[in-house]
């Protein structure tokens, strides 16, 4: 069953896409998009379609500044502050039973990261996690993944954006031949997220 609509935040009204699967779900998986992208990237579309067929309800959250039809970002504080807003409300709409994993891609990854603990999240899915501006490793990002919480990174081999190193509770999968946008393969992508849930009992086996 699919649906979509708006919610209000402190920075303009953002729009959600739920998917949910036949049955009761295992978690509610909710994520966002990239920088200048939105939530029909291939990968996030992948991830919706395996992990749906697979008992889990999928919420892609299209951040205020694209609802608007601004490419440009807004802000990181103001990022933070739409995304808490909407995971709070999702949260009460569509309760998932035990776990609440939170993520995205790119930049969406970076704000699931810096308020995973303040939504309450169980658990961090981070797509293409930008670990520094290109050719710049000196500004590594890796701090935002030191959530506490099981966090799975997967990332290409050919990023520019560089690839985060693994270390507990952080798995990373590095997909070969990959570069940022993980268009080459989705549905690999997609088959380790499931993977992952599954193996922590958040997804149907």
């Amino acid at each position: 069953m699919r649906h979509d609509e708006e919610i209000g935040t402190p920075r303009g009204p953002a729009r959600v896409d739920t998917d949910l699967p036949a049955g009761p779900p295992f978690a509610l998986l909710v994520l966002g998009h990239g920088a200048g992208g939105d939530v029909e990237a291939p990968d996030l579309v992948a991830v919706r379609d395996a992990a749906v067929a697979a008992g889990v309800a999928v919420v892609r959250v299209t951040q205020p500044y694209r609802v608007a039809g601004r490419r440009a970002p807004a802000p990181a504080g103001h990022l933070d502050e739409a995304w808490t807003a909407v995971v709070a409300e999702v949260r009460r709409r569509h309760p998932a039973g035990p776990a609440l994993v939170v993520g995205g891609r790119s930049s969406g990854a970076r704000v699931a990261c810096r308020t995973a603990v303040a939504v309450g999240a169980d658990a961090v899915l981070a797509l293409a996690f930008p670990l520094h501006p290109p050719g710049r490793p000196e500004r590594s990002r890796a701090a935002e993944l030191a959530t506490g919480l099981p966090t799975l990174v997967v990332n290409g081999d050919r990023d520019p954006f560089g690839v985060p190193e693994a270390g507990p509770p952080v798995r990373v999968v590095v997909r070969p031949g990959e570069r940022h946008d993980l268009r080459d393969d989705p549905t690999g992508t997609a088959g380790v997220v499931v993977d992952w849930l599954r193996g922590r009992g958040w997804a149907s086996p």
